[in-house]
């Protein structure tokens, strides 16, 4: 059984361009660069996946929380929890629970 090949991230990239100029076909490429036509196609994907981050500057960054808006948000949740509780209590005598 032959061994498995490593292809370079360069070698993958220069074979999912040319599967994307569209030139010449899947199997045609396949054959000249000595790769399974599955492959191209995936390394195609991969290559179209990875092209939305390249106009992003310094990748993506995780959103910054506002530590104040956190504790007006917290307080708010406690407010509207106590006035539900509120309610809930009041319409019990007119619900018969």
């Amino acid at each position: 059984m032959p061994k498995r090949k490593n292809h370079s991230p360069e070698f993958k990239a220069k074979v999912a361009l040319e599967a994307l100029k569209g030139e010449r076909t899947v199997a045609e490429l396949a054959s000249q660069f000595g790769v399974h036509p599955t492959m191209i196609h995936s390394w195609k994907r991969a290559l179209l996946k990875g092209a939305s981050g390249v106009s992003e500057r310094g990748g993506k960054k995780p959103p910054e929380i506002d530590e104040e808006q956190v504790k007006e948000l917290h307080a708010k949740i406690g407010e509207l929890a106590v006035a539900n509780d509120f309610v809930s209590r009041k319409l019990k005598p007119w619900t018969g629970k």
